[in-house]
Formats: C-alpha cells, sequence, structure tokens
C-alpha cells in the first residue's frame, strides 16, 4: 500500500519487541489500539502489497493512518493489559467495544469496618469488593431484596468504627427495632460477627448457598439453646428463604465447579454476548452485553477483545470458561486470567454433554438478543418525524428527506470568504457532521462560484470515501445559487440526489428546471424544518467568518508595527484578548507586557488610535 515517508521511516524503526501499538490519523485522533508479540512484524502487516489480504473494514482504516505510536513492554502479558486498559480508556473507532459498559451495574461491598452492601454503577478505586456487573437489573434487584430478608446489614451511611462506638456519636435507627439491623453504630454486634455475616453475602452472591445455610443453621440452633425462640422463627425463615432461592438456580451439570459459559452471535456490526455465571453448581447470572466494531472481525478475535473488556472489570474469575470456540493468543490470556484469580484458569470448547448443552443454551440465548437487537434497530429505521414526512410531501419526493445537507456562504464585501455545512438526520441536528470551508480559488464577490467550489470539495469527497449521500440537498438562496450547484453536481457524476434552493426575502423554494417556486403553505411543519435547517447553516457560516475576521483584523492591525512580530502579537493578544480592549489600554499597561518596550508601546498606541501621542515622564 502507498506510503508516506514519515509512516515508511516509522515502519522501518519499528521495535523488534513485545508491545502496543495505536494508528493514528492526521488530526492526532486514534484510529486503533492493538499488541503484537513483536511489533514490527504485526505493523508492517498492515502495509503489506496493496491492501488485499485486509478485509474491507481494515483496509479502509490503513488509508487513514497518519501516525503511529510504540509503547514497548517486558511480555505478551503486559501488553495485553496495557492494550485492555488503553482501549477503555479511549474507545477507538476501529477497535471492537463493549456498548455502554458504564452504565451496568454492580453489588459494592464496601471497605469499611462495618460494610455496607448496596448497588451501585459507579466503580470506586477505595479497596471496595464489587460483584457483576448485571445486565438484568430487575433480577439483581430481587437478590438484594433475599439478601437484605436474610441478613440484617446497615444500610444507613454513616463511618462506623470502634472510635466512633466508644464516643458514642450514632444511636440506632428504626432497622434496628425490625430487626433489620444488629446496631453496629451502637456496639450492639461485635465486628467479629458482622463481617462473618458479609463473608456469608459474598458466599450468596458466588452461588455457593450451602455455607449460607450452615452458618444460619448455627445461629438458629444457638438462639434456641439460649431459649431466644423468636430470633430462631427468624433464622429458620431465613433457611427456607436461602433453600427456596437455590433450588431455583441448580442446574444438573454434575459438579461444582465455578465457571463461566461464554457464547456469541454476529451479523453486520451487530454482536450480541451472553455471559452464563456458574457457581458451585447454581446459575447465578444470565448477562447480557452489546458490542459494536465487530464488522470483518473473527469469531477468534470477537471472543478475545470481549474476554479482556469483561474480565478487567470482573473481581472473581472462575476456574473455567466454557467458550464456543478458542480465542486468538488462548495461553496468554489463560496466563493473564490466571494471575487475577492467583490459580490455574482454564478455557474450554466443549462438543459434547452436559457442558455442551450449556454452551448451546448461551448460543440460543445470544442468537434470541442478537434478533431483538436488529427489531429495535428496525423499528428505529422505520420511524419517521412528522416534520420529515411533511417535508416529504411538501417536496413531492419519493422518500423520505432522512438525511438533509444545507450550504451557506458567508463574507463581506468578498472578504474572508467562508462556507458551512449542516446535516440534519430526522430532523435533528447531527452535528458531528458539520462542516466548515475556506473559499480557496474564488476571488472578489461571486456566490456562485464560492456555491461551485463548495459542492464540488463536499460531494468529491463524499464519492472518494464513500460517505452517506444525503436524501436533501438545501441551498441557501435562489435560482442562481441551485444552479451552480446542479451545474457541479452533474459534472462530478454524482448520483441523482433531490435538491432545492430556500430563498430570503420570501421563504421562496425552487427546484432545478423550473422556474417559478414550489408552492408550500407557510404554515407546513416541512417548510418550519427547511428554515430551521437553513438558519442553522447561516449560523454556522457566520460563526465561521467572525472568528477568521477576527482573526485577520488582528494580523491586519498589528503586522503594520514595525517591531511587532508573531511572539509579541501573540503577548498581546493574551494579556488584552482583543484590539478594541487593547486600544484602549494606557501606554503603560502596554508596557508592561514582556518584550514591548515603552516606545514601542507609544507606536503601537498610535497605529491602532491614529492619534499623535507625545509622553512625557
Amino acid at each position: 500500500m502507498e506510503k508516506s515517508e514519515h509512516i515508511q521511516e516509522l515502519l522501518d524503526n519499528a521495535p523488534k519487541s513485545p508491545g502496543v501499538y495505536i494508528f493514528k490519523d492526521h488530526k492526532g485522533d486514534i484510529l486503533y489500539i492493538g499488541k503484537a508479540k513483536i511489533i514490527r512484524n504485526r505493523v508492517r502487516s498492515y502495509f503489506r502489497g496493496n491492501g488485499d489480504h485486509l478485509e474491507p473494514r481494515t483496509h479502509t482504516m490503513v488509508k487513514k493512518i497518519a501516525d503511529i505510536e510504540f509503547i514497548v513492554t517486558d511480555s505478551e502479558v503486559e501488553s495485553l493489559l496495557l492494550e485492555a486498559n488503553l482501549i477503555k480508556e479511549n474507545s477507538p473507532r476501529y477497535n471492537v467495544l463493549l456498548r455502554d459498559d458504564k452504565s451496568y451495574p454492580y453489588v459494592r461491598i464496601t471497605n469499611e469496618p462495618y460494610p455496607r452492601v448496596f448497588i451501585t454503577r459507579n466503580i470506586v478505586k477505595d479497596g471496595s469488593k464489587y460483584y457483576g456487573p448485571y445486565t438484568d437489573v430487575t433480577n439483581l434487584r430481587s437478590t438484594m431484596r433475599v439478601i437484605k430478608k436474610i441478613f440484617p446489614i446497615r444500610s444507613c451511611r454513616l463511618h462506623i468504627d470502634q472510635e466512633a462506638i466508644d464516643e458514642e456519636k450514632f444511636s440506632v435507627c428504626l432497622d434496628y427495632h425490625i430487626k433489620k439491623c444488629e446496631g453496629p453504630c451502637e456496639g450492639l454486634v461485635n465486628y467479629d460477627h458482622y463481617n462473618e455475616m458479609i463473608d456469608r453475602v459474598v458466599d450468596f452472591l458466588n452461588g455457593r448457598t450451602d455455607e449460607v445455610v450452615d452458618f444460619l443453621t448455627e445461629q438458629m440452633e444457638q438462639a434456641a439453646a439460649n431459649f431466644e425462640y423468636e430470633d430462631a422463627a427468624r433464622f429458620r425463615d431465613q433457611i427456607n428463604a436461602v433453600t427456596s432461592y437455590a433450588k431455583k438456580q441448580r442446574v444438573d451439570i454434575g459438579d461444582f465447579e465455578d465457571r463461566d459459559v461464554l457464547a456469541f452471535a454476529a451479523e453486520n456490526d451487530d454482536c450480541a454476548m451472553v455471559v452464563l455465571r456458574l457457581r458451585n453448581g447454581k446459575l447465578i447470572g444470565r448477562e447480557h452485553f452489546y458490542l459494536s466494531g465487530v464488522d470483518d472481525k473473527a469469531d477468534a478475535e470477537i471472543l478475545e477483545e470481549f474476554i479482556k473488556q469483561y474480565y478487567m472489570k470482573v473481581d472473581f474469575v472462575p476456574r473455567e470458561i466454557l467458550l464456543p470456540t478458542a480465542p486468538h493468543s488462548p495461553e496468554m490470556l489463560e496466563e493473564w486470567l490466571s494471575g487475577r484469580s492467583e490459580r490455574k484458569v482454564y478455557f474450554k470448547v466443549p462438543k459434547i454433554g452436559e457442558k455442551r448443552k450449556l454452551e448451546g443454551l448461551a448460543e440460543k440465548n445470544a442468537k434470541l438478543l442478537l434478533g431483538e437487537l436488529k427489531l429495535q434497530k428496525m423499528k428505529r429505521a422505520d420511524y419517521i418525524p412528522k416534520t420529515v414526512s411533511t417535508l416529504q410531501d411538501d417536496l413531492q419526493m419519493d422518500a423520505p428527506p432522512r438525511r438533509i445537507e444545507a450550504f451557506d456562504i458567508s463574507h463581506i464585501s468578498g472578504t474572508n470568504k467562508v462556507a458551512s455545512m449542516v446535516c440534519f438526520l430526522d430532523g435533528q441536528p447531527r452535528k458531528n457532521d458539520y462542516r466548515r470551508f475556506k473559499i480557496k480559488t474564488v476571488e472578489g464577490n461571486d456566490d456562485f462560484a464560492s456555491m461551485r467550489e463548495v459542492i464540488r470539495r463536499r460531494y468529491t469527497r463524499v464519492l472518494e470515501e464513500r460517505l452517506p449521500i444525503p436524501d436533501l440537498i438545501l441551498i441557501d438562496g435562489g435560482k442562481g445559487q441551485l444552479s451552480s450547484a446542479v451545474e457541479i453536481l452533474n459534472e462530478i457524476d454524482f448520483p441523482p440526489v433531490s435538491i432545492i434552493g430556500l430563498a430570503k426575502r420570501l421563504e421562496e423554494v425552487y427546484i432545478p428546471q423550473q422556474p417559478d417556486p414550489l408552492f408550500i403553505a407557510k404554515s407546513s411543519p416541512g417548510l418550519t424544518l427547511l428554515r430551521r435547517v437553513r438558519d442553522e447553516a447561516h449560523r454556522f457560516a457566520v460563526t465561521y467568518h467572525r472568528k477568521l475576521r477576527g482573526k485577520s483584523m488582528v494580523v491586519s492591525s498589528l503586522d503594520a508595527i514595525e517591531g511587532v512580530g508573531k511572539i509579541r502579537k501573540q503577548r498581546l493578544m493574551a494579556r488584552f484578548r482583543s484590539v478594541n480592549k487593547l486600544k484602549q489600554a494606557s501606554i503603560m499597561e502596554i508596557a508592561e507586557v514582556e518584550g514591548i518596550s515603552e516606545s514601542l508601546a507609544i507606536k503601537i498606541k498610535q497605529q491602532l488610535t491614529g492619534e499623535e501621542i507625545v509622553h512625557q515622564r
């Protein structure tokens, strides 16, 4: 593939070590983050030959690469961890990404002498333990209700330690009196007993309900021995609640191993991933996730990217992970996960037996979720706002103008000529697709020629980069500007597209090859949408024009002064912010700027005000 001298130099000097490589575009934005056992070999493979060996999406990415950054690590596992952290932090466009992963809830057990247990969506790095993520919030809340029914955990936000108890800072609340809390704030429950209860909560979250039953049974028998029959009855009810909950989770797998079962279904750029969490032979969680950026990715690569991003966030990694197929670099992933869990972690791809049935169950769920995702997208795609459908009728179009691109020219007497393009999608501004242009080839006050230049530049690029083609092009102006735009579209063989002009004076709508304006009722929602789009294009153009004009005014005013170069001009603008404020400043205030002498300050003042100044000491 064609490479710049800069890229070729980077490839020639790429390290022969494990590490991470970062592809960037001409703006410095990150396109892709990858890891490699030997960075040089991996990065060079992207630029081999004419790129026919690359998938279409990757081929498009490589054409945008303007810079490459390398980060060397001591091992492959370190490079994997660094890659995962960088992807999470930067969300590059061409990486496989978990969608909305920041919004998933967790169960948090706080790092306090008397911990709290609650649901949260915010991860705080303070030593607290987190269990999740959970995507089925309804099931999570049901689990938390069972936990609170079984365990008298405090719900207050007080920071309770021995010092607070000794100083009697707090007093028990209603929860103590209704047997939902044992009163750690007043020292009514000792530290060891309370934290043993928290350990049983952890067992419960991890599916080890037998340990919880043993704990509660011991409490019940002790209460009965002390003739505390009311407490004994409460423990009995809690045992029944745990037993009932555990029966619903039992899976016939034949062992009590902790394992996760992963499966996914992908189509085009959509991917649904399912994780079945089995702990101690019980199904304690069925979570689902959606991934983006999977188009043209192999199954092994999708699995690897999900495993990295998912297991970075969980506190517990099971001993066994069942997969539909082997991921890329399975040994490296197993080594990384084993280090996280401090025990050996295995990947298995089951072919027969109960484990294969579990994998099939996960795959069935993934396909169902992918179907639901596609259905939701179809519903969204089929929804057309009333203003858009009305505009379709007003303009007598065959299809609704869901994507509208509008252009406006802005200048003063032919100086600082600029143009804007705004984009509306389903009647709403899509600001990421806004573009602005400096007019480069037109001299003087010629709006028609300026419009031809902008239309050529915009839609030549649309064709070259295969960008979305608008349903409607709106030109801010009458028949002249419209004809100029149509002329260029025909010249570059642009696909047939609806194009109109909206004249400012009478809000008249013109269409090509018709001398008279199209009649649209002034009260039509469609015309209101056109006005809104046209006004936004005008605002965007004028804002850019004012910005350039302000810069040119500063340049023209200060460049004429002998002794004021680029650095001094920057310092003056940093101090006074505008030419007007500089004009109003005193000579002594101007001379306070670094590098500006008193005599130069007088020159600046004279140039800006046009007055002869005689400064006396």
